[in-house]
């Protein structure tokens, strides 16, 4: 799995599917985020079904405003392009796995 990075004019055409989606929303300065970048890297060979993505708040400003971002990191579940869960700040493996799991 690889993980693409989105930007605000095709994030909605990228995340409206039928699977779950899991999106980073992420800044390049920020030292948790990279953590939570490497953390997502690690476990995307067990994150089975679930498409996941990045958006780089600073590059694209109106999705994170879309979705009420004020800290990053922030891990957000959508399904159909609906949110259904979001997670704020840095959390370890075994809980990424945890958020995503609950809501499949």
């Amino acid at each position: 799995m690889n993980i693409e990075h989105l930007n605000d004019e095709n994030f909605k055409e990228k995340t409206n599917k039928d699977n779950l989606v899991l999106v980073d929303f992420f800044a390049t300065w920020c030292g948790p985020c990279q953590i939570m970048g490497t953390i997502l890297e690690n476990s995307k060979d067990e994150i089975e079904g679930v498409d996941v993505f990045k958006v780089d708040v600073d590059e694209n400003p109106q999705t994170a405003k879309d979705f009420g971002v004020m800290s990053i990191p922030t891990l957000v579940l959508l399904k159909n392009g609906q949110e259904v869960a979001k997670h704020i700040g840095l959390m370890n493996q075994d809980d990424l796995l945890e958020f995503i799991n609950s809501h499949k």
